[in-house]
């Protein structure tokens, strides 16, 4: 059985969003488009920037999913990580704390879509 292979993140900003998850994650996209973005994150993994639908993407719209980022590490780990997002000028949703699997915190894109930094599991 086949498994995912491709993640989608809606944006209505293509260059701005492209910016932003470039100096997040510090990677490269494999190709920018108008309205397309990919950026291989492991062998035949993408994660994607699509405007296609950008109409339906709005500041109102409830976020309900989130992209997770699992950093090898202890607590300090996160809180590095969290540190070097917020000297960049992310958009800090929930700020680092203890929660059931370990220290996590949450950003937001230009869109609101979120991210969530957390230990590997």
């Amino acid at each position: 059985m086949p498994t995912p292979n491709l993640f989608l993140i809606y944006v209505t900003d293509v260059e701005a969003s492209t910016a932003f998850y470039r100096d997040l994650f510090d990677m490269e996209p494999d190709m920018v488009t108008p309205r397309y973005v990919p950026f291989t994150v492991a062998q035949g993994v993408l994660f994607a920037l699509w405007s296609g639908g950008a109409e339906s993407v709005a500041a109102a719209t409830a976020r309900t999913s989130e992209v997770g980022l699992m950093v090898p590490g202890s607590a300090e780990a996160v809180d590095a990580v969290y540190d070097e997002w917020t000297a960049k000028g992310v958009t800090v949703i929930d700020e680092p704390h203890d929660a059931v699997f370990g220290r996590t915190f949450v950003v937001a894109d230009p869109d609101g879509n979120l991210t969530r930094v957390s230990p590997v599991d």
